[in-house]
């Protein structure tokens, strides 16, 4: 299936699957912000901001006209922060074919309104794409995937046919897709991790060794699905390669904004110093507030989201916030799956 294909955003994410796809030979047109980014990617093949060093595909085209890039495509890939969904989404819509593929690669929650970005992309492109909005998520890393490194993820969708439409779109032989139903469960899992990851950057940073890092990833499992089981997810998705997946990926790799972040600020560095240094989008961050209010929203336990939320926002120690941790009251680790004894 070869296809026109329009992908919203063009930072590192947006640009290498724009790069997937055509690879995959579709004919592919990349939307950019900024004027001279989308000439830079368009005439030097280049995003030197996002992917240094990274040649593009030649037959990948990019604009700074969100018009010219979604005329006629029929299928459009939103890769815009969380924050800026609503706002992009609003601004597209009327370009947007009635019968395209709609697919999101976005890791977060709206901050205000605590929504999903499937439920943000319904509200604003309206009934006729609302039960076929996919959304892409896994364990990926953007500087692994442009090298063409093997790379699976998962694609769900309330509609079996858009979710296959969307893992044909991009599967290739370096880019594995799998379908999944559980809309909920990917997203819930693809925005959640992000907070383990910044915890473990902090972990890491203290010099805590391998046996708390498996304790944080372990237990920050254990949150995600309590928290999205309580949400309507499915428990199984969080197994999968948007939970365990993921979450892996995010909390073990130095490319991972968020543990980069989390990382700097076990140095001692304040956290508007550390995204002022990055530069780029740490949806951790953002996700850290939505989570502190969803568990309290649908009651349940979440100490790392927490305590995690004290020092980013509360300015507390992390070693103490460790200390905390650590010194909860006793419980069972399956107590919410198998009861008591």
């Amino acid at each position: 299936m070869k296809g026109r294909v329009a992908v919203l955003g063009a930072g590192s994410w947006g640009t290498v699957l724009a790069a997937v796809l055509a690879d995959n030979g579709h004919d592919v047109t990349l939307w950019a912000r900024r004027e001279e980014q989308a000439q830079e990617i368009d005439q030097a093949h280049t995003n030197r901001k996002y992917l240094p060093d990274v040649k593009l595909p030649e037959n990948l085209r990019a604009t700074s006209s969100l018009s010219e890039a979604l005329k006629g495509k029929k299928a459009v890939l939103f890769v815009v922060p969380s924050h800026s969904m609503r706002e992009i989404a609003r601004e597209a819509r009327r370009w947007i074919e009635a019968d395209a593929l709609v697919i999101h690669a976005a890791k977060g929650f709206e901050i205000d309104s605590l929504k999903r970005m499937s439920e943000v992309l319904a509200e604003e492109l309206g009934a006729s794409h609302a039960e076929r909005i996919t959304v892409l998520s896994g364990p990926s890393h953007a500087e692994e995937v442009i090298r063409r490194c093997p790379t699976t993820v998962v694609v769900a969708s309330q509609s079996a046919q858009a979710a296959e439409q969307a893992q044909m779109l991009f599967m290739n032989s370096y880019f594995r897709v799998y379908t999944n139903p559980d809309v909920i469960g990917v997203e819930v899992g693809g925005a959640l991790k992000n907070i383990i990851a910044l915890s473990a950057g902090l972990v890491d940073g203290l010099g805590f060794g391998d046996n708390a890092k498996a304790a944080l990833l372990t237990r920050g499992l254990a949150e995600i699905a309590r928290l999205g089981h309580a949400m309507g997810a499915e428990p199984i998705t969080f197994v999968g390669l948007a939970g365990v997946g993921d979450l892996v990926v995010t909390c073990t790799s130095s490319h991972s904004r968020n543990w980069r972040a989390g990382h700097m600020i076990s140095q001692g560095k304040r956290l508007d110093e550390v995204l002022a240094t990055m530069g780029m989008v740490v949806e951790g961050v953002r996700t850290t507030k939505a989570a502190y209010v969803l568990k309290e929203r649908y009651q349940v336990e979440m100490p790392i989201a927490e305590q995690l939320y004290a020092v980013l926002f509360a300015d507390k120690d992390p070693e103490q916030a460790v200390k905390e941790l650590m010194g909860r009251g006793r419980t069972q680790e399956l107590e919410e799956i198998i009861g008591g004894w």
